[in-house]
């Protein structure tokens, strides 16, 4: 296949612009963006035409091995990031989801797991795929290892497509889960009032937690909060964590608890570590016999929601979900209060002691 260098004078005649032309139809001719000076002033100019004619001629010759190479596995080697961090990062860019960060999350994962910049796809084999896939199960707890490695796999499979592997090193290797060491507490509506009633050491700190305990807000977003978010009925977020917008209805006690409108920030807290620790305090001061954590006041207020008749995809929606699958995964479980109360549903037999008496 022949492709010429077409030159084109500017309207005002200073410069030459240059596309590429293998035939008279549409679409066989495109531009370069590449231009050189028609009459160069300086030594600066003359060196810029000749450094844009010889990236010229490199372009050309690779457009050439682009339409020889079409059809056959070969892939011409300026088509290969010779970092695979970038093609790694082009992909997620190219195929990252709105509201599900698995795919990011798994980019970031194998860069903190190879504890470098720069990799080769050469040093990518099969052993190193399954280091990395222990490294997720060293490092993070439930579905979460499972899920990253599951787009990794998707990333070396695309790559593999491209001639970065002659063979896939991950195909082999299975996606795996790594069950949680502790299952978050929740708290009953009577944990609630307790806490409520039972002092603080820091007011901030309390003010906080109930909040999130009647809208369902992770740390980043209450930590975050601010008046201009703050609406008479609702508040109003792009949430920290996926980006996406949430609207989450106030009830009184939140409303209360919030205080009159200031500027700035609703709550002014500690580090994240800090305020688990106060928490723990109260919780303690309160007398619950529970590890309560901050998140497991997103985890109360999906379960409260949920037992209280709300249906999934609104508990999803307030939560921030993109769907009802982490809700009836992740929210809704087995509580010995609601077990007990089931067990009451059962028939009972009308008169116990007539049977052992037909025994007899």
């Amino acid at each position: 296949m022949s492709i010429l260098i077409a030159p084109k004078i500017s309207k005002n005649t200073i410069k030459i612009w240059y596309y590429f032309e293998w035939g008279k139809a549409k679409g066989q001719r495109v531009s370069t963006g590449i231009f050189t000076y028609t009459k160069p002033k300086n030594q600066i100019e003359k060196n810029h035409n000749k450094e844009a004619l010889a990236i010229l001629e490199i372009k050309r010759s690779q457009m050439i091995l682009d339409h020889q190479a079409a059809g056959s596995f070969y892939v011409p080697v300026h088509k290969i990031k010779s970092n695979f961090l970038d093609f790694y990062s082009d992909f997620v860019k190219k195929n990252c989801i709105i509201g599900n960060r698995h795919l990011e999350g798994s980019y970031n994962a194998f860069k903190k797991f190879i504890e470098k910049d720069f990799i080769s796809a050469v040093e990518i084999d099969e052993n190193e795929c399954e280091n990395f896939r222990n490294y997720l199960l060293e490092h993070f707890n439930g579905e979460t290892p499972s899920n990253y490695f599951h787009r990794f796999k998707k990333v070396i499979k695309a790559a593999t497509r491209k001639g970065y592997f002659k063979i896939n090193p991950a195909e082999d290797i299975k996606s795996k889960s790594r069950k949680n060491f502790r299952i978050k507490e929740i708290l009953t509506i009577e944990e609630y009032q307790q806490l409520m009633n039972t002092q603080c050491l820091n007011y901030e700190v309390k003010k906080a937690f109930v909040v999130s305990l009647y809208t369902g807000l992770r740390w980043t977003d209450i930590k975050t909060l601010s008046w201009i978010m703050v609406g008479e009925t609702s508040i109003k977020l792009n949430q920290n964590k996926t980006e996406v917008a949430l609207e989450i209805p106030l009830h009184e006690i939140a409303k209360v608890i919030m205080g009159n409108r200031k500027t700035g920030l609703v709550f002014q807290l500690p580090t994240a570590q800090g305020a688990n620790k106060i928490l723990g305090q109260w919780c303690k001061d309160a007398g619950l016999k529970k590890h309560i954590t901050w998140h497991c006041a997103r985890h109360s207020f999906s379960v409260l929601l949920q037992r209280g008749g709300t249906d999934t995809a609104t508990v999803a929606g307030m939560l921030g979900h993109t769907s009802t699958k982490y809700v009836h995964k992740t929210y809704k479980r087995y509580q010995l209060d609601a077990a007990e109360n089931a067990i009451k549903l059962l028939p009972a037999r009308e008169n116990p002691g007539k049977h052992e008496n037909n025994e007899n």
